[in-house]
């Protein structure tokens, strides 16, 4: 396990690639010469393979890169792969294995850490961003979608077909759809529907031996891994098969936005106690951020995100019932669609379908997040500190993001699939730090400030262990060794933060389907034959 602060990562990194290129210095050549010998067609391999030498080869590196942190100028790929056909990554699979090199899968690069395109070891990108075919079939309500599909081309082909069929994935479009799904995946419908990987009923899965397996023929201890045990631990999906849902033509939505002089503190702490106590049909989300107040001095600004599963005279009934201090109005709310509230979400005022399309994020900034799960509610003096640390001068952009757990999440179990976080938490928590200023001075600055929140929440959050969410994944709490000899106790340090006890599972799993442990990275789940 490397065990050095992240203000060292950049040097060790550094280091550890420069020695490794120079034991690699010609196999992109050899890699590319045992490409061509397994590939089934007469693919031009230039329209597939790009290496430092091309000229496309930055675009299309850079072109899912979605934190700035991480656009190194020597943790590169020794080769990009674009497969457009099952044996382009059997292929890659082969001669990453032939040629000594990792291999790390890209869907549509939101890993936060960068992880799915950054290795301090010589590696290939295996980029689907061609494996994005969606096929709906309305009438037994299900969908199989590619893996480097986005989460917008996938609701965009759900509409086309219907507005009242969803799928119970994330707002942001921009999201591939192999990552969300490996690891879990929530969105607006969390509450009724429970997670998007819990809607999940066959995968596409091609594994270190390049055997393509379905879910009869991978069974099923693997099968429950891959539906939220993270990326790039068993296997590349290539697909998955989902189950639709049901909702109804009219959905209401509302942003209730209330600073600290508007009584934002009080509110947060009474929301809570209701949050995922709520009818399953209501989702109420709270974002909060530092703004400037109307004189110009900085304060803290809520936002109530409502998403409701029906019309507005029922919901103000429920808020009315369940929330009446927040004094929700009508004028408050917006009756829509589904799909209209997931692109206006996203693009306020326009709701062209086409919008969903569209692969390149609105922003792309640097950022650090970390994850928390609140199982009692933080008395307002909990929330009165983190404002305090919201306030400091030298800090660009602080946010938090409290998503509230109950209905569905409260009858699934904990060991139905990886994702253990289920019944006994009110709500999850991102915290997220991004600024534009560049330099390293700038990066240790809001990288030490996040550490100093998420230490400072430490009396509030779960406990033994202090549970995370893979999604938002996290190198601070712990890295395997990329040399493949992690101990189970390094492991486990941050394997039972996400994963709890289900973690020894994966790790039987994984022993199962890859005891080479091929397919790795630095929190990817270790075989028992790496110990």
């Amino acid at each position: 396990m490397i065990s050095l602060s992240s203000s060292m990562l950049p040097l060790l990194f550094v280091l550890l690639f420069s020695f490794s290129w120079v034991t690699s210095a010609h196999t992109h050549e050899d890699f590319i010469e045992c490409f061509s010998l397994y590939v089934e067609d007469s693919t031009d391999i230039s329209k597939v393979i790009y290496t430092q030498n091309d000229s496309s080869y930055p675009s299309v590196l850079h072109f899912a890169i979605r934190n700035l942190r991480f656009n190194s100028t020597t943790l590169k790929p020794l080769v990009i792969v674009t497969p457009t056909n099952v044996s382009h990554i059997q292929a890659a699979i082969r001669c990453s294995q032939k040629n000594n090199l990792q291999i790390r899968i890209r869907s549509g690069g939101h890993d936060f850490e960068g992880l799915s395109y950054m290795s301090v070891l010589p590696f290939v990108i295996l980029d689907l961003i061609n494996f994005r075919s969606v096929t709906i079939d309305v009438t037994n309500k299900t969908a199989w979608v590619q893996a480097g599909a986005t989460v917008g081309e996938l609701y965009y082909h759900i509409a086309k077909k219907g507005r009242t069929l969803a799928f119970p994935a994330g707002i942001c479009p921009t999201m591939g759809v192999g990552g969300h799904l490996s690891g879990g995946g929530y969105g607006a419908l969390l509450r009724k529907y429970g997670l998007a990987a819990d809607n999940v009923i066959d995968a596409e899965l091609i594994d270190a031996n390049g055997r393509v397996l379905d879910r009869i023929s991978m069974g099923e201890d693997l099968f429950w891994a891959l539906r939220g045990g993270g990326g790039n631990s068993f296997g590349v999906v290539i697909a998955w098969k989902i189950k639709l849902v049901e909702v109804p033509p009219t959905l209401t939505v509302f942003n209730v936005l209330r600073t600290l002089e508007q009584n934002a503190t009080q509110l947060i702490h009474r929301w809570q106690y209701i949050a995922n106590k709520l009818h399953e049909d209501l989702m109420i989300t709270t974002y909060i951020r530092r703004v400037n107040s109307s004189q110009g001095n900085p304060t803290i600004q809520a936002t109530f995100a409502g998403f409701f599963l029906g019309g507005v005279d029922k919901l103000l009934q429920l808020m009315n019932e369940s929330f009446p201090e927040l004094g929700l109005a009508k004028d408050d709310c917006l009756e829509t669609s589904w799909i209209e509230a997931i692109i206006l979400n996203r693009f306020p005022g326009n709701t062209s379908l086409e919008l969903l399309l569209d692969r390149t994020p609105r922003f792309v900034t640097n950022y650090k997040a970390k994850s928390d799960y609140v199982k009692e509610p933080m008395p307002e003096i909990a929330l009165e500190g983190i404002f305090e640390r919201f306030l400091e001068e030298d800090i660009e952009t602080p946010r938090l993001l409290l998503v509230p757990y109950g209905g569905k999440m409260d009858q699934i179990s904990e060991s139905s699939s990886p994702f253990p976080h289920r019944a006994g938490n009110i709500y999850k928590i991102e915290h997220q730090v991004s600024w534009s200023e560049e330099g390293k001075e700038a990066s240790k600055r809001h990288v030490d400030w996040i550490r100093r929140l998420y230490s400072y929440m430490t009396p509030y959050v779960s406990k033994n262990p202090r549970e995370a969410y893979i999604n938002y994944r996290d190198l601070d709490i712990g890295m395997n060794s990329l040399a493949g000899n992690t101990s189970y106790e390094q492991a486990s340090i941050w394997g039972r933060k996400y994963f709890k006890n289900n973690f020894d599972k994966l790790v039987r799993v994984k022993t199962a389907v890859d005891p080479a442990n091929f397919f790795r990275n630095e929190q990817s789940i270790p075989p028992l034959s790496s110990w």
